[in-house]
């Protein structure tokens, strides 16, 4: 069976950033089970996996639009260093949990100056082309349960 939307795929992959350093795989680890077209995984690697099938081995590059976007500047900002009571020491990379108008986001500290604390609250691989080693373990029919709830269930998916 060839990879199409709502078939569910097993994988292993090793993504890499543009240097080539290995970011995160799953190599030694459970493959990753997914349900295609339903955003389960970024866009552009879902996209460049239609059509393949188990055995297949492919590399993937995926441009920061097809992946976590563009760096957005206005999510990098400056915050007072009293925003961090009771954090002893200020890490670069350290990230937290901010209040913002939406809801709570993530952010990352880029910088720790006299006068405050640099925060981006941009996705880590934002503005990052992505590339991936892909080899395709296992691919199949999602049941009517799984394209319902828009995840896989089941062994390497989600358990209710």
């Amino acid at each position: 069976m060839q990879i199409t939307e709502n078939a569910v795929v097993s994988m292993h992959y090793t993504l890499k950033d543009e240097q080539g350093q290995e970011l995160d795989s799953s190599i030694g680890q459970e493959p990753l089970v997914f349900l295609s077209g339903a955003q389960n995984i970024i866009d552009g690697l879902d996209k460049s996996l239609q059509g393949k099938a188990a055995g297949d081995k492919l590399e993937v590059s995926v441009a920061p639009e097809d992946g976590y976007g563009a760096i957005h500047e206005e999510l990098i900002q400056k915050v007072p260093t009293e925003n961090f009571q009771g954090v002893d020491d200020i890490q670069i990379g350290m990230q937290f949990m901010a209040q913002t108008p939406d809801g709570q986001q993530p952010v990352t500290v880029i910088g720790v100056e006299e006068d405050g604390v640099m925060l981006d609250g941009n996705h880590p691989l934002a503005g990052k082309t992505l590339n991936f080693n892909v080899e395709i373990i296992d691919v199949r029919e999602a049941s009517a349960e799984e394209l319902e709830h828009g995840h896989v269930h089941g062994e390497g998916g989600h358990q209710h």
